[in-house]
This record gives C-alpha cells, structure tokens and sequence, in this order.
C-alpha cells in the first residue's frame, strides 16, 4: 500500500476524500467494464463496483491507496459480485431466475491486460449505446456507466429533473437485461446505427471534463483524459471515419489549452487572456493534419466534429486573440449552423460576430437565440457583450441571472471578479 500521507492525505480532508473519489472513480469504469463482460449483466456489476467504491473510500484513508488501485478494486468487485449472485440464488427461485445463468458463473481470477480492458470498455460503450434503447437514454446510461457521474450530475448535463433520470437510467438498465442486449461491439453492417450515438456520448463526456457543469474546479482532467482515450479507440476502429477524426482532433485542440486555462490559484482565464506559449503545441501539431484528414474526408457534406475542429484550429494556430481570423470563424459556423443548428452553436457564432464586427450585432444574435434561458453562459455572453456597449446596470443584471444557474467555482468566480 502507498501512504495516504505521500499523496491524498497531504490534503486537507475535503480535498483528500475528493482526489481519492476521483481515484475510485477512473479505477471503477474499467472494473466495470471488465465485470459487465464477466458477468454480461450491467445491472449486478455496477452494484458490485459500488459495493466496492464504498469498501475503498471506507478502508484507503485508514490502510493508503494501493500500489495499484484498479487491481484492488477488481478483486473486491469480483467478489461483490459473487456475494451478489449468491444472495440472489438464496432468496428464492425467482430471482435466482432473473439472474439466469449467472448462478452458475464463476468469475475469473486473471487480471485482464491493457488491450483486453480496451476491449472491454468498447464493449460497454456499444452496449449503452444499443439502438433498442432511446437515443435520450443511450446517452444519459453511458455518461453514468462511463464516465462516472452522478444521477444529479447526468440529469444536468442533459438539462432534466434527478428523478425523471433516476427512472430513465433505472429503465435502460433492465432493458438491457430483459431484452438480452448483446455485451459486445457490434459487427461492421450493425456499426453505422450505433456510430453517431457513440460519438455524441464521447463528447458529451469530454464536454463535461472540459468544464464541469459543478464542483469546485473549472475542469475535471480525468473525464477529458478517459473521453480521448475513448476518441482513439474508436479512430483505429473506424480511421475514415470524418466523425472519429474530427472528434480527436477537436479534444486535442481544446484540450490543448489546458494549462493556460487557469491562473496560479486556479481562476479561470478566458481565451483572450490565455498565454499562448503554455498551450500544448505538440497535441496541436498532432491534430492539424487530422483537421485536413476530417476535410477530405468529407467533401460534400461536412462532418460536425470536422467543422469543429476547423474552428478549433483557427484559434490554436493564430498567433494571439487579436490576430485570430474572425472573419473565417464565423464562415465555419455558417457551415456548422448548416449541418448541426443549435442553440449553443448560434451562441458561439455570436462571439466570432462580436469580433468580426462589433458587439452591437453580436448581441441582437444572443437575444435572438431560444432555448438557453436556463444555461448560464448565455446570460455570462449578453453581459460581456451590454459591458462592451457601456451598459453596466443591464450586464450586472445579466451576470446575477448566470449566478443562479449551475456553474463550476472557477466560472462563478470569474463573474464574482
């Protein structure tokens, strides 16, 4: 065992439990993959990977983090597993039914290697992602499954009340399970149905670790580190696909700028702001000809993760905020509003507008956008912009609307400031 003293205990204990959830947390999605596999019932292994989170946050403070974490939690989550399936068996002959064949199973004891846990999570994707199951509640089971969130944290992300998610999430997981839904992924005819709904799902999840909707941070790293692990997977799945490699090349893009997103304390920096030499210039240089790669491939109708990644090139390879070509950014939302409108993506091309020619215009647009009265940077947006146009009282009032919304510490600091 390593020392909690060396690494979270060093702490103080708020931020100690939350560096060991985040541990629990990243270790658990690929012990849940593996275990799905296992025992080829979702359901039974996220209450045997729960059952074994709380098992670490209870016994790590006291005995340190193990040396390697995944390995401790995927035997005690087998074990879970066991006693899950055993409790079951004993209650009587309808739930040891209800399991099926699983009464039977016993759960292997190797440690599966990096290329089968690969493996494994593609499986778990697939699977979350089945075309039997609404789009909706593909996408809300994955970020939960995947990426580890909360039922409150999904729910807002999707922008629906906890409950409705509580038993929209409770339901796929017994679709899965009553419909036989296959643990694997599928065969090159079934891809296509499945495709757009997987990529979409990884987005999201680098969206939420890009800026987290809540939380003391302005990022979760691991969720932007697990969605580009996630992205090249699919990319070697898939090379030519333009959604598979646009998607990896916009993540390098954003996340690229990770380190001038923040300030020393950890305030946030908005990108006019952002020190440019303490972006990531070789993850740019990997994702540039991607960028190309996604525009070839794609010719006649232009991919939506391509078109953004474009616009995620102009801002990574202009040499500062001033000399950025707003001009060509907002002919490539032009092209992004043809081929995926959107409120958010109307929003975004306001800000190129307010450049391009003036906050004047740039706020007209922002009013005219419906459907993000409940989304915070829309009301952050129409203030910077009423600020530009010297209407203070107006902005003020439009940055207290955005302080009653779900925000992240660093963004509600950012309006505090």
């Amino acid at each position: 065992m390593s020392s909690v003293a060396s690494g979270a205990g060093s702490l103080a204990p708020e931020d100690a439990h939350r560096a060991l959830a985040e541990i629990v947390r990243v270790a658990g999605r690929d012990v849940l993959a593996t275990l799905a596999r296992w025992t080829g019932n979702l359901a039974l292994a996220e209450d045997a990977v729960q059952d074994a989170s709380v098992r670490a946050l209870q016994t790590w403070p006291r005995d340190g983090i193990p040396d390697i974490p995944v390995a401790w939690l995927r035997t005690t989550a087998r074990r879970c597993a066991v006693d899950l399936i055993r409790r079951e068996v004993v209650r009587g002959p309808k739930e040891a039914l209800a399991l099926g064949p699983l009464t039977d199973t016993v759960l292997p004891e190797e440690d599966p290697g990096p290329e089968v846990v690969e493996d494994d999570l593609l499986r778990l994707v697939f699977t979350c992602c089945h075309p039997s199951l609404a789009p909706e509640t593909r996408v809300a089971l994955a970020l939960r499954t995947l990426c580890g969130l909360s039922t409150e944290e999904v729910a807002r992300a999707l922008l629906v009340s906890e409950p409705t998610m509580a038993k929209r999430l409770t339901r796929a997981r017994q679709k899965i399970r009553l419909a036989g839904i296959p643990y694997r992924v599928p065969s090159a005819h079934d891809l296509p149905e499945r495709w757009d709904t997987v990529l979409a799902t990884t987005y999201l999840m680098f969206n939420e670790g890009y800026a987290a909707t809540a939380g003391p941070e302005l990022t979760r790293p691991a969720l932007v580190a697990e969605a580009l692990r996630l992205t090249r997977l699919l990319h070697r799945l898939r090379p030519r696909d333009p959604g598979a490699t646009g998607l990896l090349a916009l993540i390098l893009l954003q996340d690229s700028r990770r380190a001038a997103r923040t300030d020393a304390a950890g305030g946030a920096v908005l990108l006019a702001d952002q020190d440019r030499a303490r972006w990531d210039h070789a993850a740019i240089a990997e994702a540039v000809p991607l960028v190309g790669e996604g525009l070839r491939l794609s010719p006649a109708h232009p991919d939506p993760y391509v078109v953004q990644s474009t616009i995620a090139a102009c801002h990574a390879l202009a040499p500062s905020w001033q000399e950025t070509d707003w001009a060509a950014i907002e002919s490539w939302y032009d092209v992004l509003l043809r081929v995926d409108d959107g409120p958010v993506v109307r929003l975004n091309r306001a800000v190129a507008v307010a450049e391009a020619r003036g906050p004047a215009e740039a706020l007209a647009l922002v009013d005219a956008i419906d459907g993000l009265r409940e989304y915070p940077l829309w009301h952050a947006t129409r203030a910077a912009l009423l600020r530009r146009l010297d209407r203070p009282t107006e902005a003020a009032t439009a940055d207290e609307q955005a302080r009653r919304l779900p925000l992240n510490a660093a963004q509600r600091d950012l309006l505090d400031g």
